[in-house]
């Protein structure tokens, strides 16, 4: 009879113990989902500043639906949107941030508008950066036309306000155009009026996040005082053929950006 009841003892507290166990379990796969949840939704979208290949695109304009999005190697591209994302998950892996690379090669403010539903609304972020203008300005000074900075304005306003309605919480990063008197567009004709439009599109940039609150990153600034600073070094050192950064200017743009959003947005 004793050792009966010790039997019944000993398997009481087999079960009691295995049933521990599985409430430990289901608490620790619980708070791993907690703070999976808690992790911001950060989208970097523009042109092909922004793009860098993301997603091993192979064509420099491929639409995001038709580019990798399982290959973890390529999944950001190669540019500051690389660097930024990487310098988060590196540092805080247990934030769980999720980001994506929505830039486009050869975009303009229009092209965003067209697919701002499928490449911004549909993935519901909680922060939303935008670099956009250089393309705008191409192709202005390609047509012979100028650009209403007011009405480039409202359409970017749009965008945000169509945001704002999805999720009342979101936050901006607003990124600054810049251009730099290297390669072939410091040589070209058009340079002088290029850099005109592009500081306009900048001023348009900081009025609008003044309106909506944003973050603004001052790419423009960071090219030009970074040129203005290394006297020695070519300019296309920074902007290889005065649109397009080079690894070095990627760096920079990454570090100004983490400096930016860490002050009002990233923690």
């Amino acid at each position: 009879m004793h050792e009966e009841i010790q039997e019944k003892t000993a398997d009481q507290m087999k079960r009691t113990g295995r049933n521990k166990r599985s409430i430990a379990t289901v608490v620790v796969l619980l708070l791993s989902m907690i703070v999976v949840a808690r992790g911001k939704r950060v989208l970097f979208i523009g042109d092909s500043i922004t793009d860098g290949a993301w997603g091993n695109s192979k064509v420099w304009n491929t639409p995001s639906d038709q580019r990798n999005h399982k290959d973890m190697n390529h999944i950001y591209g190669h540019g500051y949107m690389m660097i930024t994302a990487s310098h988060y998950e590196a540092l805080y892996p247990e934030a769980g941030w999720t980001f994506w690379n929505r830039g486009i090669s050869g975009n303009t403010l229009d092209d965003l508008e067209g697919r701002w539903q499928h490449d911004a609304l549909d993935l519901n972020p909680d922060v939303i950066s935008i670099l956009i203008g250089t393309n705008d300005v191409d192709r202005a000074l390609r047509d012979g036309r100028t650009i209403d900075p007011e009405a480039w304005g409202a359409k970017l306003q749009r965008l945000l306000d169509k945001a704002m309605a999805q999720n009342s919480d979101v936050r901006f990063v607003l990124c600054t155009p810049f251009v730099a008197q290297a390669g072939k567009t410091g040589l070209s004709g058009d340079y002088n009026r290029r850099k005109e439009m592009i500081t306009m599109l900048g001023q348009v940039v900081r009025n609008v996040a003044k309106d909506y609150h944003a973050t603004v990153v001052p790419f423009d600034l960071l090219v030009e005082e970074t040129i203005s600073q290394n006297q020695d070094i070519p300019a296309s050192y920074w902007i290889w053929d005065g649109i397009h950064p080079t690894p070095a200017m990627h760096y920079k743009m990454a570090r100004m950006w983490i400096e930016a959003a860490d002050r009002e947005i990233m923690r």
